[in-house]
């Protein structure tokens, strides 16, 4: 078995401002992804797991941003029936993308290696199978033409409390926290325990866990999206090399050389250039 990608950060540190140029940069580049996916008919998926308050969901949100909603899905399954929970490999291809679409699990059928076996949700004997078979099923879908990255964001415990209490402060966010979440924090070890025999037993050549570093959620964002833009777009993407990219107009008024503009400078003073020229 290949050992799971741990990603360097070359984000370490980066301040606000500079996030949001480098997010737009990366935005910029998932876009023309998406566009190719969808000009050519490809499938797409791109699944997130990890702790609670682990950043998944607002990665996703970055991600989606600026894509075209037609040709995305996002995907987040609540509790199993008893039906679903049996034929689990068969409730997450229902899931999968079609031609032409990107599709984001916020968690995916990884659960059935993590989650319900910490919590008593699923039988040794079924934790057990799915085990035996995921990868099979994963290379089998690659094989047929499925695009597939999986990330594992992993937050230290005390960040975990952190944002839980952040969560509780926080009137837009509450409904985000449930007391499970406490209960789950208490089985933190056994947790750790079945997340590493994930990694030892599902992680290939082809199907590889890429692991993320989420204590900080901007820098978890950008390393995430840059993964996904060296890997289908551009290898030799260098990060934080680039200009903004709102900025790139520039105008002439008067013999003098207006650079760097956004697009709303621009089209203000391009109205003024063609008022100068009817008078």
């Amino acid at each position: 078995m290949k050992k799971n990608i741990n990603l360097e950060n070359p984000y370490k540190g980066i301040n606000l401002k500079d996030y949001h140029i480098e997010k737009r940069r990366l935005q910029l580049e998932l876009l023309n992804i998406q566009q190719e996916v969808v000009n050519k008919g490809q499938r797409m998926c791109i699944i997130f797991d990890g702790r609670d308050a682990a950043g998944k969901g607002s990665t996703i949100l970055r991600f989606t941003e600026k894509l075209m909603p037609k040709y995305y899905r996002i995907v987040e399954l609540g509790i199993p029936t008893p039906k679903e929970s049996k034929w689990w490999f068969h409730r997450y291809e229902k899931q999968l993308p079609k031609k032409g679409e990107i599709v984001f699990f916020d968690r995916s059928w990884y659960n059935r290696a993590l989650i319900e076996p910490t919590m008593g949700y699923c039988t040794q004997q079924q934790y057990e199978y799915f085990m035996k078979k995921v990868l099979k099923w994963e290379h089998k879908l690659i094989d047929g033409g499925l695009k597939l990255v999986k990330f594992y964001l992993s937050v230290d415990i005390d960040q975990q409390l952190v944002r839980f209490h952040e969560r509780l402060a926080d009137p837009l966010k509450f409904w985000k926290f449930s007391e499970n979440d406490l209960y789950a924090r208490k089985k933190w070890e056994k947790y750790t325990k079945y997340k590493n025999q994930m990694f030892m037993h599902t992680s290939s050549d082809k199907s590889p866990w890429i692991t993320v570093n989420s204590n900080s959620k901007i820098e978890a964002r950008l390393n995430c999206m840059l993964y996904v833009v060296r890997l289908y777009r551009d290898e030799k993407f260098v990060p934080l090399t680039g200009v903004d990219v709102s900025n790139q107009y520039s105008v002439e008024v008067d013999g003098v050389l207006f650079e760097e503009l956004n697009s709303l400078q621009y089209e203000t003073l391009k109205q003024l250039v063609g008022r100068k020229s009817k008078r």
